[in-house]
């Protein structure tokens, strides 16, 4: 631990620049901290540091929003001034190169920290990872105002990284960034330049004999773990901040501002700050960029380093640069992602944004799509995955077995009628069924299963001669007994000694998969169903519906179908889904017959008829209550509840076949007769006689009284006695106009002029009630 530092005086430098904030333009001040940065000497740009990195990624608590990188794009006028400032050799990083020549320290509070890091400290506890060795300070307040002594590289990255999950007001209309961003775009080229999958990280313009290090001792590529659940100790676990060393190799020296910047970075975006947790997209998107570019730079490694002989490092110089690219996803990234992918998996909303985790995670079990090599993307889709990978997915099973189940059970509840769902089902799917992958999946799991004597045998370092109070072991056992080490390492450090593992391929997730096909199957009928049903009323109101003479219907969409899934949307869901079952049968070894069991053991649900049933349910004390089963046949889209309008029908939505300035106008009208003679209605229509009924047949709905039996919510039924009134919307109606101006039309062919035909219209409507009126009940009878 450190003691404080002494309070600092105050700087000249510092208060101008506070003042060119408010009045000059962004690229002004950049000319002027470029010539600044150049002139001045450390000591003092040492005072103005703090302020500008607040200045540029805003303040730890969101008050200040900096220069909204998130928000920047290329579009701006800013965006080229900034990214030239911030660039990985620019002015700004010049300025961070020429402090870290000197001893500067920059505070962080210990509450800015995630909150397990944040715990571990408060309870007196120092986390396991060197950006916090020898950096934790306290003045004579307490624990609750420690503080995070940092290097000026370390504060930089630290704010930058952090810049990403700071809560900040964001102007309305405007929300995160996206892949063009400032943010993102500078996330990419600080990977690129300090993570370089050619050459070495460029040196730091300014000497820095406290940034050296002296290099690691040649690392064994055998796994040297303790026990089970125990990671081997950091690349640099001397780190350069703790031993100075001036005869240090360059390319060791430069190797850990690359470790800094995985330390800092995943330390900001992977570890929840807050309870509970919510990443958001653009954070997700940005962990995978991070991964992209981690499988690449570790794929860099010269084909010469990747021997697994311990033999061949004894009298090989490995760099430190190309030791890093061997262990840096291991250490770096499996469990924090994994930790990260778990949580997103379980707790993110059940719709399309779902897609970023989900490409996440597939970039991640992919390593091989990042080696750098040109393939075609015809030879991609059945491109087996190559036998070297094999260690890769027995080092990272949980990240294919455990994380496939909890995608199984997200997808049994998700809508995959949905196209874009379906789209995600499809990916998981074709990824899993690449040639061989499966295979590998399934060794990794018997090495797993292997019984505890097979380690008995295994020395923790290399293997002695029997001289040398070891014994012989054949070298296949040698190579069985490690990999059975690293598996069973692997599953007891992210899940513990007492995890009870399911297998991917064994009989429980076998019917898991067996269920998610019947449910695949239901919702391509159904998407199917919904595609023939829009393709039939499409056809049928063309033409006639802008004569009114289509569905007056405004449900006419099928249950289960949204605005975005009608005609190339659902052929698509309906592909999607074909060729998803495709692929899980491939994986778990289905053959046609099987499936075709599968398919039918569907039985009636599949039916046409079913679609019109009410969803699953049971008998509530205030109604019916949806049960699992209905809920996923709502979802699926194979049953619904019948939903009625049970407002007033004046003031229904005005209708496509309808003529809104007439519909507003004839409102307005009938609303004027109805208050001025609403008494006299009411009086006609209570009368028991052949005047009354006539009255009823104008002036009344024909059913006073509706029963709302389907609804979930109550089994009570609603009365609706509406008071008798004159509606005038019929005749705002384009089919209503359409007919009477053919009527006038052919009144004038037959000599009639308007009021006559006028007259003839309401002596016929006359007419119409009053054998309606006479005959309507021995009607409705027959």
């Amino acid at each position: 631990f450190m003691a404080a530092p002494t309070l600092q005086q105050p700087s000249y430098l510092l208060a101008n620049l506070k003042a060119d904030a408010t009045t000059k333009t962004l690229l002004q001040r950049c000319q002027d901290l470029v010539k600044i940065i150049d002139e001045y000497p450390a000591k003092e740009l040492h005072l103005i540091f703090p302020w500008l990195v607040e200045s540029v990624f805003g303040s730890l608590d969101g008050i200040i929003a900096g220069w909204n990188l998130r928000l920047l794009h290329s579009r701006s006028n800013e965006y080229n001034i900034v990214m030239e400032f911030l660039n990985p050799s620019g002015p700004m990083m010049n300025l961070v190169y020429k402090l870290q020549a000197e001893e500067y320290k920059y505070e962080i509070p210990v509450n800015y920290l995630p909150g397990p890091v944040k715990a571990c400290i408060q309870q007196g506890v120092l986390p396991d990872c060197p950006l916090f060795h020898n950096k934790l300070q306290f003045p004579p307040a307490g624990l609750l105002t420690l503080n995070l002594a940092l290097n000026p590289f370390e504060f930089f990255m630290f704010n930058f990284a952090y810049c990403l999950i700071t809560p900040k007001c964001f102007p309305p209309g405007q929300h995160g960034s996206s892949t063009d961003s400032a943010y993102f775009v500078l996330v990419d080229n600080y990977l690129k330049y300090f993570l370089p999958s050619e050459g070495s990280v460029p040196p730091s313009p300014f000497s820095d004999s406290r940034g050296s290090v002296t290099a690691p001792s040649p690392r064994s590529s055998s796994v040297s773990f303790a026990g089970y659940g125990v990671h081997s100790p950091s690349l640099l676990k001397h780190h350069i901040f703790h031993q100075p060393s001036v005869n240090a190799d360059p390319a060791a020296q430069e190797i850990w501002r690359s470790e800094t910047l995985l330390q800092v970075r995943p330390l900001c975006n992977w570890l929840p700050f807050q309870e509970p947790f919510s990443p958001t997209e653009e954070h997700v998107l940005v962990v995978r960029l991070l991964v992209k570019h981690l499988h690449a730079f570790s794929n860099s490694l010269k084909p010469e380093q990747l021997s697994s002989s311990p033999s061949a490092h004894s009298h090989t110089h490995t760099s430190p640069l190309e030791e890093f690219k061997r262990v840096v996803v291991q250490r770096f990234v499996q469990q924090k992602l994994y930790l990260f992918l778990q949580h997103c998996f379980g707790h993110w909303p059940l719709d399309a944004s779902f897609r970023a985790v989900l490409e996440t995670w597939l970039s991640y079990i992919q390593p091989w799509r990042y080696t750098g090599e040109k393939t075609n993307p015809q030879q991609e889709q059945n491109r087996t995955v190559p036998d070297k990978w094999e260690s890769f997915v027995q080092e990272n099973l949980l990240m294919y077995t455990k994380l496939f189940q909890v995608f199984l059970n997200r997808t049994m509840r998700t809508d995959l009628v949905n196209a874009k769902n379906a789209l995600m089902v499809f990916r998981v799917a074709k990824v899993f069924a690449q040639p061989n992958l499966a295979d590998m999946i399934q060794k990794g799991e018997q090495l797993f299963l292997e019984p505890e004597h097979v380690l008995h045998h295994r020395q923790p370092r290399g293997y002695l001669t029997p001289s040398q109070g070891g014994s012989y072991l054949s070298s296949r056992q040698r190579v069985m007994t490690d990999m059975v080490f690293r598996v069973k390492s692997h599953v007891y450090a992210l899940e513990g000694q007492d995890c009870q593992y399911k297998q991917m391929f064994g009989t429980e997730l076998r019917a898991a998969v067996m269920k998610l096909i019947q449910i695949i199957a239901q919702a391509g009928h159904t998407a199917k169903r919904i595609s023939d049903h829009s393709n039939e009323v499409a056809a049928n109101n063309s033409f006639l519906s802008w004569f009114g003479m289509g569905s007056s219907d405004t449900n006419t969409t099928f249950p289960g179908a949204e605005q975005e899934e009608s005609g190339e949307c659902l052929k698509k869901t309906h592909e999607f889904l074909d060729r998803a079952l495709e692929n899980l049968c491939q994986i778990f070894k289905l053959n046609q017959g099987q499936l075709s069991q599968l398919i039918s053991n569907l039985g009636s649900s599949q039916d046409d008829g079913n679609s019109k049933q009410l969803p699953d349910c049971i008998q509530g004390d205030n109604g019916l209550i949806l049960t699992d089963l209905g809920r996923r046949q709502i979802i699926s889209g194979l049953r619904r509840f019948e939903i009625h309008y049970q407002g007033d029908p004046e003031l229904q939505p005005i209708r496509s076949y309808e003529n809104a300035l007439l519909v507003r106008l004839f409102y307005k009208i009938s609303s004027l007769v109805n208050n001025r003679f609403g008494g006299h209605m009411n009086a006609l229509c209570s009368r028991p006689d052949f005047l009354g009924r006539l009255g009823r047949h104008y002036l009344s709905e024909q059913e006073t009284t509706t029963k709302l039996k389907q609804s979930p919510m109550t089994q009570r039924t609603l009365e609706r006695n509406r008071q008798p009134r004159l509606s005038l919307r019929p005749l705002a109606s384009y089919r209503t106009i359409l007919l009477l101006l053919l009527f006038y039309v052919f009144g004038a062919l037959l000599s009639f002029g308007p009021v006559s035909s006028t007259l003839l219209i309401l002596t016929g409507g006359f007419l119409y009630g009053l054998m309606m009126t006479l005959f309507g009940d021995k009607l409705k009878t027959h």
